[in-house]
């Protein structure tokens, strides 16, 4: 291994060994207790957001660490290896990108460096609707020009972490469908002050769900914006958002690639500790086996969100690769998930030993943020050159 690599190695490792030392100190009964009150963990995000683990992938001019995505994915990796939860605060990572790839100098200097500090949250990601879900081209959220404003009506669902967020960024219509040239023209990106917007025409109602996800449905009705809020330019949003959904799922695949490690490793402590018919569970290759071949899954998988995170570090599209990492990872921890509480029989149902927690949390991932099988279609369209399904 020539000194360079060794050296970016060696950055990894340290980044990974901070992460789980700050990590130990949210055990499983810190997670347990928010998740019976469906509480965000403020005492976690405030940690990480001091150690500056959430300012990744802001430049050192703007105040962040000016980490490249791979160490991202590290920090992220790591946390759910340690049996913590990143969904709370992972978009605090990645949803400023469209700030810094698209805002005016005027907009980073004013936005980035607060959001690095974690003195403003930019955690909330307005795109999903109930009507159109993955198919964000047909969002009807509407944003019309009003002077030096823009008027916006319409509601957004599965947006998380509103009711934890100081800044929202919204996609919304600009232009109507029928009246664009391409159909990805028209939509444009804001970014909403949500500490002014409460109350004053946009209304938050949290969504119960069946994991602790803080996820809600923002009502909008006549919710004025300053047009100078609007990021890069009108009717362009679309594209805007679209390299920030590539590190998105980059980093997520990450995080199933660490839920993955944490099943994995609970389940080979049990198979050796548990002892039934005076040997241990795991001599039996009937217990042993699923462990090793979920090990062998994750592995794999893993070289893919490497390989993705690398191809976004040089600049090109890895939208297939990314695509690809988050479904693989999404399917190594889902079938990790379900080896560990089967590795565990009955206490794999029991809240004291986090795995029914984590199974609930990872199997958000076959699911969001994209659906899989938008990703086969994406592969069979765009790679394999399959005529269009939709």
């Amino acid at each position: 291994m020539n000194a360079m690599t060794h050296h970016e190695a060696e950055d990894l490792a340290e980044i990974r060994r901070a992460v789980h030392a700050l990590c130990a100190e949210f055990p499983g009964e810190y997670w347990r207790a928010l998740d019976r009150e469906a509480a965000y963990p403020t005492a976690f995000v405030d940690a990480l957001t001091k150690a500056g683990f959430l300012a990744a992938l802001i430049p050192e001019e703007y105040g962040g660490s000016g980490l490249k995505l791979t160490a991202a994915a590290v920090i992220m990796e790591e946390i759910q290896a340690t049996g913590c939860n990143g969904s709370a605060c992972h978009a605090q990572m990645y949803i400023m990108n469209a700030i810094l790839r698209h805002g005016s100098e005027e907009q980073k200097q004013r936005y980035l460096p607060a959001i690095a500090s974690g003195e403003l949250r930019l955690q909330a990601f307005g795109v999903t609707e109930p009507t159109s879900g993955t198919n964000t081209l047909g969002l009807r959220t509407t944003a019309v020009r009003d002077g030096d404003n823009y008027i916006i009506n319409g509601q957004k669902i599965w947006t998380s972490r509103a009711e934890h967020s100081d800044l929202m960024l919204l996609l919304a219509r600009t232009t109507p469908a029928d009246q664009v040239e391409k159909k990805v023209d028209g939509l444009s990106v804001f970014l909403v002050d949500m500490r002014q917007a409460l109350g004053n025409g946009m209304t938050i109602q949290p969504i119960r769900t069946m994991m602790n996800h803080s996820t809600t449905e923002v009502f909008f009705d006549n919710l004025v914006v300053p047009a100078a809020n609007l990021i890069g330019e009108e009717g362009k949003g679309f594209r805007y958002i679209l390299s920030g959904m590539n590190a998105e799922r980059i980093l997520i695949a990450a995080e199933c690639i660490g839920d993955a490690k944490w099943f994995i490793e609970k389940a080979s402590d049990y198979a050796r500790e548990r002892h039934v018919f005076g040997r241990p569970i795991g001599q039996n290759q009937g217990v042993q086996f699923p462990i090793a071949k979920a090990y062998a899954q994750m592995r794999a998988a893993e070289l893919m969100v490497h390989h993705a995170a690398g191809l976004y570090e040089t600049g090109v599209n890895p939208g297939a690769e990314a695509n690809m990492a988050k479904m693989l990872a999404a399917d190594a921890s889902w079938a990790a998930g379900d080896m560990c509480v089967q590795t565990h029989g009955g206490f794999g149902f029991a809240e004291e030993y986090d795995v029914e927690r984590k199974f609930r949390e990872t199997r958000l991932y076959q699911v969001a943020p994209i659906s899989t099988n938008l990703i086969l279609s994406h592969l069979a369209e765009h790679v394999l050159g399959l005529p269009r399904s939709y």
